[in-house]
């Protein structure tokens, strides 16, 4: 390779150390509905759906609608209402539980084009004490949809179409740097590195020149 291919092979590599993490990449997300449980303080993601969940007296329940790659990246309900903010005002019933629902209808980013969310909503639900999360829902969230593989598409009528949908979402590369990360750039090594190898380049360039010239 001569001085001056191997300058300009360096001057590349500088281009793409400063480049390469700045851009966004496109990553696959879907439009749904996730289902959630409450554990003490914390929202844990149900392990199953509410057509089967049968929670028990006292238990909280939550729904979030939100654009989501996998169930670690589901977005959990907004919130700090527990069971007994949410069911103060329904007193106990014989033969009945109580179960505390929370329903969180997303953001305007997370909304189907042309529709707005409406305002999160709790209710405590009085039932038997075989019912399912899906019957407690019913009850004070109607209209209710599902596709025909029994997935939960919408709630109290929203979105009013789509189930499920696959969406392009941007993420920032997984192979940033925690101090990238930290500070909205590129890292101080990277920066480094990518001086270094501009400098070894113009360094060669000077070398050819001086070749040419002497």
């Amino acid at each position: 390779m001569t001085s001056r291919r191997r300058a300009a092979t360096l001057l590349l590599l500088a281009s793409f150390l400063f480049s390469g993490n700045a851009g966004q990449a496109q990553a696959a997300g879907y439009r749904y509905w996730s289902f959630w449980e409450r554990d003490g303080n914390q929202w844990t993601y149900a392990t199953q759906g509410p057509s089967t969940a049968r929670p028990y007296d006292g238990d909280v329940q939550g729904f979030r609608f939100a654009v989501s790659e996998d169930s670690g990246d589901a977005t959990k309900p907004r919130g700090t209402a527990d069971f007994a903010t949410i069911c103060a005002n329904t007193p106990a019933q014989d033969g009945k539980k109580r179960i505390a629902l929370v329903i969180d209808f997303g953001t305007t980013t997370d909304a189907p084009s042309g529709e707005t969310p409406p305002p999160a909503r709790t209710g405590c639900v009085p039932t038997a004490p075989d019912a399912t999360t899906a019957e407690a829902l019913a009850a004070v969230a109607k209209p209710l949809r599902y596709n025909t593989n029994a997935l939960l598409c919408a709630i109290a009528g929203y979105p009013e179409a789509g189930c499920g949908e696959q969406v392009s979402t941007e993420k920032k590369p997984s192979t940033a740097s925690r101090e990238e990360k930290e500070n909205g750039g590129p890292s101080a090594g990277l920066l480094a590195g990518a001086a270094a190898v501009a400098a070894l380049g113009a360094a060669a360039v000077w070398q050819a020149r001086r070749r040419r010239n002497g």
